[in-house]
């Protein structure tokens, strides 16, 4: 599948010295000291990153969509809560296909870590502590309960979410071009005319 050009108005969208793509539109980086982009990944409209909680490491060319969430996940004590660093790997798409237009939308991800090569699909919620291994699809409308550890490999559906599939050895090759041609297709409506 080939990827249509998606156009951002010009001034909507910082991009920074690494290729890194974060929309201005009501996106919210707490503690962005806290938050590391590896390069060439973007972060739609209405994100919310809490990285005032925790540090965040997101990898390269990842996509995080319109109204995801991702905060730290914690542990209760009796004292209070401790708050964990996330890592999210390289080449995570964090979205929904509608109408052959990617649409990333309301994702609330807690886990500790994400691999990469990670489809994640739209209004899915990831639990406290869960770890993806690398190459997991995530069905949308899924919700992967606190302390899971999803195996390499793995579709995932439901509420709450179990293993419904397995995905083919050449997840990651496609990952890798699904996600580069996402990010070269993103660009500014001023280059349009070009």
């Amino acid at each position: 599948m080939e990827i249509q050009p998606m156009y951002y108005e010009k001034g909507t969208v910082v991009e920074t010295a690494t290729g890194n793509k974060v929309s201005r539109r009501d996106t919210h980086l707490f503690g962005s000291t806290n938050i590391v982009l590896s390069g060439k990944s973007i972060i739609m409209d209405g994100c919310i990153l809490r990285g005032d909680l925790n540090s965040i490491r997101i990898g390269k060319y990842c996509v995080i969509g319109e109204k995801s969430i991702i905060r730290p996940s914690y542990k209760a004590f009796s004292k209070g809560f401790t708050y964990f660093p996330i890592h999210v790997g390289d080449y995570v798409f964090i979205e929904n296909v509608s109408n052959s237009l990617i649409i990333c939308q309301n994702c609330v991800i807690m886990a500790s870590q994400i691999g990469s090569y990670v489809h994640i699909g739209r209004n899915s919620i990831i639990g406290r502590n869960v770890v993806l291994k690398d190459c997991v699809q995530i069905l949308p409308d899924s919700v992967v309960p606190q302390d899971a550890i999803i195996p390499p490999f793995s579709i995932v559906g439901g509420n709450p979410a179990t293993v419904v599939g397995e995905l083919p050895s050449m997840t990651q090759d496609l990952m890798i071009q699904a996600n580069k041609s996402f990010y070269e297709n993103f660009i500014s409506s001023a280059k349009k005319f070009l």
